[in-house]
């Protein structure tokens, strides 16, 4: 029994290693996403502070909704490989602003002239939905390490904040050099590709290894 101690709290301290690092990469993920959505708007809308004031806007509002799907969908036997699939779902709905983001501002740009409700009407077709998707990420990741009642709390914190400095880091990583070194399409695909793996490792450790919580 005692030859068990260790390797379950070497697993408990790489499943709390690994949760923290989806809520980091999700927080990046989300203001990368942010300023590239500035960038995608900006040749048919400008960059005035409708523009921003929608983005922002549509940004709020979706991950409000995603915080409130990932409480509720963290009551429903919370597992690492459920986790993962959240940041797989995210993945997939993600990847084709590559391809859709041209034509949608096109069709957006040919009805809606007025920076104010086309910049708002393009932002929400095109980032709400992968939006929604990363906001489930720290709700979900604090019921999954969330273990009794009383550090509910601290656990919260440091997820949140671990998750805002990830969003920290990735406004000043996108708007410092990633805009410079790459188009906006590899910087979007980048961003996929990494949700889908971090997605598809908690799945395969999660399956592995855990019950529900």
């Amino acid at each position: 029994m005692a030859a068990h101690v260790p390797y379950r709290a070497t697993w408990l301290n790489a499943r709390v290693l690994l949760v923290n690092a989806l809520a980091f990469c999700g927080g990046f993920s989300i203001m990368s996403l942010e300023l590239l959505g500035g960038r995608i708007l900006a040749p048919w809308f400008g960059g005035s502070i409708y523009v921003w004031g929608s983005i922002i806007t549509v940004f709020m509002l979706a991950l409000s909704l995603g915080y409130l799907i990932g409480g509720r969908l963290s009551l429903r036997a919370p597992t690492l490989a459920k986790f993962g699939g959240i940041l797989t779902v995210a993945a997939v709905i993600l990847y084709p602003t590559v391809h859709l983001a041209e034509p949608t501002m096109v069709w957006v740009f040919e009805r809606i002239e007025d920076p104010r409700y086309g910049s708002l009407v393009a932002s929400l077709m095109l980032f709400v939905a992968p939006t929604v998707v990363l906001g489930a990420i720290s709700p979900y990741s604090v019921r999954l390490l969330v273990r009794q009642r009383e550090e509910s709390g601290k656990v919260a914190g440091t997820l949140y904040f671990v998750s805002t400095l990830g969003s920290a880091l990735g406004t000043l990583a996108t708007s410092f050099y990633f805009v410079l070194w790459f188009e906006i399409d590899t910087i979007v695909t980048c961003l996929a590709g990494l949700l889908l793996g971090l997605g598809a490792l908690a799945v395969a450790v999660g399956v592995n290894t855990e019950a529900p919580a």
